[in-house]
């Protein structure tokens, strides 16, 4: 952080989401299947910067990707830190591979 501040996930969403809010974005409601290809747009540009060979432009992107999340969960008054604890608590108690799915 460049004021040497540690933010956590719940801090990022909600910095993310006011940014969005105040440079217009939530003027009027957001529509959800918008927003979460907004974040696929963003991963699909890192792709590309990956096949082009671009380092700086694939960090750029993958940066693009957790801001838009972030947005998206102060938005939508989503929890993340709480939420990512449960997945994770329910993904630890899964089969070794989850059945061999993969």
């Amino acid at each position: 952080m460049t004021d040497g501040k540690k933010r956590g996930l719940q801090d990022y969403a909600e910095l993310c989401h006011q940014i969005a809010r105040d440079k217009g974005f939530w003027d009027s409601p957001r529509n959800t299947a918008e927003m979460l290809m907004l974040v696929v747009s963003e991963l699909s540009e890192a792709l590309e910067a990956d096949r082009r060979g671009d380092a700086d432009g694939f960090r750029e992107e993958i940066a693009d990707t957790f801001i838009r999340l972030f947005d998206l969960c102060g938005g939508f008054e989503i929890d993340i830190e709480a939420e990512i604890e449960k997945k994770r608590l329910k993904n630890q108690a899964r089969p070794y591979k989850h059945g061999k799915k993969y």
